[in-house]
Parts: C-alpha cells; sequence; structure tokens
C-alpha cells in the first residue's frame, strides 16, 4: 500500500463540514503565483511562521525552487481537478515533504489522503487556514474550487474574463457553478490555474466592446504582460465587471449571442470561444 492509498481520519486530516464565512487575514498570508509549464500557475499560499501549502502543482520543479528560496516548509496540497497539468508534481512534493494532499472524489487522481466534495470544510492546522470546498463541475465533472481567507483557487472553472472548456460537463453545470463562484463577495482574489487574460479579453471585446471596465482590463492585461508580470489575481468584483461568462444576461451579451434562453446564450458564447483565435502578441 503506497502512502496515498493508507486510510486516514478526516477529523485529524482537517476536513468538517460546516457553512462559515471565512475571515481574511492579509498579514498573516503571502501568496504567489508559480508560472509553470507553459502557461499554467501554481498558487503558494504561506504563512508568517514559514509553513505552506500549494494548489494544482503541475509539476514539481517550480514548487521546489519556490520552498527553497523562501525558507518554507510544505504542509498541504490542495487539487481541483485530475487534469495532468493540475496534477503531475504532486506525488513527488508529497513524498518529499510529507505534506497531505486534498483532492476531489475521482479514481483518475491516485495521489490523495483526503477526499473532499462540495459543502466540506478543509482545515489545516500548518499553515493555518481554513477553505470551503465548493463542487463546480463543468470543465471536469468532479472539478472542486476552495474558497476562504478572500482567496478562490478554481482552477480551470473560471478564468479572468473567461472560463474553462466544456470537457464533460453542460453548459447549465458550467453556467451554474460560474453563478455560484459570482456570488461570493467582490473583494475575492481569483486564484485560476492559467495566463489566459490577454486572450480572453481580445475575444470579449468582440462581442461587449462598449465595456469600459473591460477596455481597461484588457489595456492592463496587455501592459503587465509586455512586462513579463502575471495578470492574477483578480477580483470577482472586476469578473462581475469584465467576464462574458458572468455577464450572460447583460443587453451587450443577449444582442450579440444566440438562443432562446440563458443556457443556450450560455452554450453559444462557449462555442464561439472555443473557435476563436487570438491574435498574435
Amino acid at each position: 500500500m503506497n502512502r496515498f492509498s493508507r486510510p486516514l481520519d478526516e477529523t485529524n486530516a482537517g476536513l468538517t463540514s460546516r457553512p462559515k464565512c471565512l475571515a481574511y487575514s492579509p498579514a498573516l498570508m503571502r501568496l504567489t503565483a508559480l508560472p509553470a509549464l507553459s502557461d499554467n500557475y501554481i498558487w503558494l499560499l504561506a504563512d508568517a511562521a514559514g509553513d505552506a501549502l500549494v494548489v494544482d502543482p503541475g509539476e514539481a520543479g517550480p514548487v521546489r525552487k519556490a520552498l527553497a528560496r523562501d525558507g518554507l516548509r510544505l504542509r498541504a496540497i490542495l487539487l481541483t481537478h485530475h487534469h495532468p497539468d493540475h496534477v503531475a508534481g504532486t506525488a513527488e512534493l508529497a513524498a518529499e515533504t510529507d505534506a497531505v494532499v486534498y483532492a476531489p472524489h475521482d479514481d483518475r487522481i491516485a495521489a490523495a489522503n483526503v477526499r473532499v466534495g462540495d459543502g466540506d470544510r478543509v482545515r489545516i492546522a500548518q499553515p493555518a487556514f481554513e477553505f470551503d470546498v465548493l463542487g463546480v463541475p463543468g470543465h471536469t465533472r468532479s472539478h472542486v474550487a476552495y474558497h476562504g481567507h478572500g482567496v478562490l483557487f478554481c482552477g480551470d472553472t473560471l478564468f479572468s474574463v473567461g472560463c474553462g472548456r466544456l470537457f464533460e460537463g453542460t453548459p447549465q453545470q458550467m453556467l451554474e457553478s460560474l453563478e455560484r463562484l459570482a456570488a461570493l463577495p467582490g473583494d475575492t482574489r481569483v486564484c485560476c490555474g492559467h495566463e489566459y487574460t490577454a486572450a480572453n479579453c481580445a475575444f470579449a471585446l468582440e462581442l461587449d466592446s462598449a465595456n469600459t471596465a473591460l477596455q481597461a482590463r484588457s489595456a492592463q492585461a496587455a501592459e503587465l504582460r509586455r512586462q513579463g508580470r502575471s495578470t492574477l489575481p483578480s477580483t470577482l468584483a472586476e469578473e462581475r465587471a469584465c467576464n462574458p461568462f458572468l455577464r450572460i444576461d447583460s443587453p451587450a451579451l443577449t444582442a450579440a449571442l444566440e438562443g432562446n434562453d440563458r443556457v443556450a446564450r450560455f452554450a453559444d458564447l462557449r462555442r464561439r470561444k472555443d473557435g476563436f483565435k487570438a491574435p498574435a502578441a
């Protein structure tokens, strides 16, 4: 039996079911986006004592380098879904650090100590962070997001000014998942899995060109990328103002999209994005 298949007491591992709004204490946490692979981000969250967790380590190298550079101890790994570019570094990191791995109920993720699902609460002793688990199917059937301390780790469900492709879910599932995330507090920091913002803005402007918030976000993203900097995290307030997948009922999107109801309009929007070719940078 390997270390991932051994039974683990979920209470001791920090898994509870209890709804509550979690406070955000910025002085006690350090949030870092670690670039990985071609356009992925691995999110690292550390406390003042040097204990850390990471989210969706698609490869181990960037995490190992960040831990060594900053003198951090990896205690936990949170996984949002099974795709290799989000999980491939997990087994290696867990073996090296003995970090506890939290993952959705999906047999395609072998490297898991604790399985989590919608309505669960992940409690980590070191670093002392807690996250509510939200089931957000659409991109994959078992996709989850983690929300707490003013931060949302949403994997490939919600992107800045976009959303994930529907590999396993339906338009209705994805729309419901996105609206669930959009209902969180507006100052929540959106920590998604890929650097897609500039291309997403280019697509959104074709349908919502008069949106001044979107225009500003597009200019900001272009400048940040020109400087070699990340466009993330954004905030949910910014996403509600700019993201066409969260604005399916706006007059501009209603006029631009085909369909007699909001699910049909969402499906049309996602089909158009699937076929969109972003201009060369």
